[in-house]
């Protein structure tokens, strides 16, 4: 039986901690398993562009995203007293932030993007350009999202309602996670297609 190189190194996991480097970055390659513990933010449509619209007339956002991790998701949360929980967390569609991706890779340093169904060639070459990679997590697996959230930290921008705020959320072995565009360039659907 012959192997393609996505499904052998498939058979291995890398546990990550944010901050990440340029360089442990740069060395993932597409179909590596990856976890994350440490610090995950959230944003979708309405939160890039404020995000991107406050950087350029220089105001900070919520949390320095410096070397961090970017999480397209709208989550479900209910607040607790003085505090939120988190009640599942799923990918939505990074498709959607494809003309901004590049733009807040490089203005805001992020050096991995997770969501679902991947994105296009503006991404590509703004991960490529500035080191960072493109993860896919399982749509559907709100539940187990949720459970690897172990606290929200903050959040910002709750006006644009609950899904589009940007949220900080302090998380331990989140994943599976699979790199689907590395920083060379590499696409995991050029090489299924």
């Amino acid at each position: 039986m012959r192997y393609s190189v996505i499904e052998v190194k498939a058979l291995t996991s890398i546990h990550l901690k944010t901050p990440l480097s340029e360089i442990e970055v740069r060395g993932l390659d597409i179909g590596d398993i990856v976890y994350i513990s440490g610090t995950v933010v959230t944003a979708r449509d309405q939160a890039h562009r404020r995000a991107i619209r406050e950087s350029k007339k220089g105001e900070r956002v919520l949390t320095d995203l410096k070397e961090g991790v970017l999480y397209h998701c709208g989550p479900v949360v209910k607040r607790m007293d003085d505090s939120w929980s988190v009640v599942a967390a799923g990918p939505t569609t990074s498709y959607r932030m494809e003309e901004m991706a590049a733009e807040f890779i490089e203005r805001f340093k992020v050096r991995m993007i997770i969501g679902k169904g991947g994105m296009g060639q503006k991404t590509r070459l703004g991960l490529e350009r500035f080191g960072a990679v493109y993860c896919d997590f399982t749509g559907g697996a709100a539940l187990l999202a949720a459970r690897a959230i172990k606290k929200v930290e903050g959040v910002e921008w709750l006006d644009l309602g609950i899904p589009e705020a940007m949220w900080k959320f302090t998380v331990e072995e989140f994943g599976p996670l699979l790199v689907t565009m590395d920083s060379r360039g590499n696409n995991y659907r050029d090489s299924i297609g």
